[in-house]
């Protein structure tokens, strides 16, 4: 898997406001890591989820394997 590098980007305005809970402890590492690399918290967050999104792979359950076996 690639090494996630944020880089700071333009601004975009098609983008939808949301609210999410996080602890208090990760908002943190993000917000000093952001400021580290001088981008904003929200950029930060966007490019995480971008790069989580892109490189998930999900295991399959053990209910897909029956219903395939089941349509065989």
């Amino acid at each position: 898997m690639e090494k996630f590098l944020p880089i700071k980007k333009p601004l975009q305005y098609d983008k939808l406001v949301i609210s999410i809970r996080i602890e208090e402890s990760k908002l943190n590492k993000i917000d000093e890591l952001a400021s580290s690399i001088d981008i904003s918290r929200n950029e930060l967050i966007n490019q995480c989820i971008e790069y989580a999104l892109n490189n998930l792979e999900l295991k399959k359950s053990n209910n897909d394997n029956k219903n395939k076996k089941d349509n065989d």
